[in-house]
């Protein structure tokens, strides 16, 4: 599909991919499991021996048009369950079809195996969707792109100084410690909350504890210090922060869908350009305290390990590029660490037999409550990459490595239930699936 993006719109959307190979998009033949995708031929050739057809081009998928989607979205109430938007358009035009989203003339991919050959046929330079608004407030502040908005060998630069210290198993196992602590205080947290509460066991609004909480660990890394998201009195700045990232992911999918003319008649922009000033503005004043506390330390300070420290040390990101990059990093880390966890506990004290096989395997492995240290991971990694449909990076591992450290002292401490006749949670769209309505848990001390 010569010049289109592939992407899956809403809360299963998948990052738009222009194919950089040579041809359309089609289904490999003579794949093998177990072979690594770099040493197979390239999915877009055709065998030698299957006879030449003409492929369809983008412009002849099934789709609805832009008033069908209007209607959806509006009228049908798709609007917040992007995902259901999905399997309903998955059902009626099959695996692969166009629409339209805002600005967006979108391929969208519903099948495993072609979002896999989407993947492997991407070049050295991805191609992401793209995301106009962000340029545009990028360009109204002078400030650096970033790797969202940034493309090509740019993108390529920048995501070369970040991915030592993000996807390496030996560098990352350096922030065990400082995540270590914020667990700690989350375990703290949330005992202070069900011991409140007038069950002595109920933890009301789960996932805003936990979206605190992904917060903190994440700025705890990132920024090395602490803002004290978990604590009772929460910093001014830090509120303003966390209203900052939420605002701007909310109002980040409807500002996309409004036309320029709009933003003099409607307040939508006005508030997102605010949300990014405070995001950036709280994240400058961090990043500038530390080049501070560098700076008066003898020969520079140092910080093996420490990701700000080692971003400003290494002089191959100008400090625009530092602010935007921990900036967006932290973005995406506080989203998808909260709601994995909040939805891992909603289902699992729901599926008592889940709950019980995860507690025993968490026991064998950290006996006597004692926190995770090291894990052979060398041949669950080369099972996982015999297996591998596409790059992924397992829980465990790299820029997830911290998932155990964050799921194994609640399940060490607690067993988890539902609220006594709470109703059942659907997700809702906020770019991921987010909970609809509050998550309310029973926390039960283990014996």
């Amino acid at each position: 599909m010569d010049g289109c993006r592939a992407a899956a719109a809403g809360a299963l959307r998948l990052a738009a991919l222009s194919t950089r190979t040579q041809g359309p998009l089609r289904l490999g033949a003579g794949t093998r499991t177990g072979t690594s995708v770099w040493a197979q031929r390239s999915l877009s050739e055709p065998a030698a021996a299957e006879p030449r057809r003409r492929l369809k081009s983008a412009a002849e998928l099934p789709g609805p048009s832009w008033f069908t989607t209007l209607y959806w979205l509006f009228i049908r109430g798709y609007g917040a369950r992007g995902h259901l938007l999905q399997c309903l358009q998955k059902r009626r035009y099959g695996p692969i079809w166009r629409s339209r989203f805002g600005p967006f003339q979108l391929v969208n991919v519903a099948s495993p195996r072609l979002i896999a050959q989407v993947i492997q046929q991407e070049g050295r330079y991805p191609v992401r969707v793209e995301l106009p608004h962000w340029k545009e407030y990028r360009d109204l502040r002078g400030q650096a792109y970033g790797l969202h908005v940034d493309s090509g060998p740019e993108w390529h630069r920048i995501r070369s100084v970040l991915n030592p210290k993000m996807l390496r198993p030996r560098e990352v196992s350096a922030f065990a410690p400082v995540v270590q602590t914020v667990v700690d205080d989350l375990l703290a947290r949330l005992e202070l909350l069900r011991r409140r509460s007038p069950d002595g066991a109920t933890v009301p609004d789960l996932a805003a504890e936990l979206y605190k909480f992904g917060f903190e660990g994440i700025s705890a890394v990132l920024f090395e210090t602490r803002l004290g998201c978990l604590q009772e009195e929460i910093p001014a700045d830090t509120l303003r922060f966390i209203a900052a990232v939420n605002d701007m992911l909310t109002l980040s999918d409807q500002v996309v869908l409004l036309p320029r003319w709009s933003r003099g008649l409607l307040p939508f922009w006005g508030r997102f350009v605010q949300a990014w000033d405070d995001l950036y503005g709280v994240a400058q004043k961090l990043v500038d305290r530390r080049m501070a506390e560098l700076a008066a330390q003898p020969g520079g300070g140092g910080g093996e390990g420490m990701f700000l420290t080692y971003l400003l040390s290494s002089d191959r990101l100008s400090r625009g590029e530092v602010y935007i990059s921990v900036t967006e990093l932290m973005l995406g880390g506080v989203d998808t660490t909260s709601n994995t966890l909040s939805w891992a506990l909603y289902h699992l004290a729901r599926d008592r037999p889940a709950q019980n096989r995860l507690q025993a395997e968490v026991d064998a492995v950290c006996p006597d409550r004692q926190p995770p240290g090291a894990f052979p991971t060398t041949q669950f990694c080369e099972r996982i990459y015999v297996f591998r449909p596409s790059a992924f990076l397992p829980c465990g591992q790299g820029r997830r490595s911290d998932g155990l450290l964050r799921k194994n002292p609640v399940m060490q401490h607690y067993d988890v239930h539902p609220e006594v006749d709470s109703p059942l949670v659907e997700p809702k769209t906020r770019t991921l699936l987010i909970p609809s309505r509050p998550i309310n848990l029973r926390f039960l001390p283990r014996a």
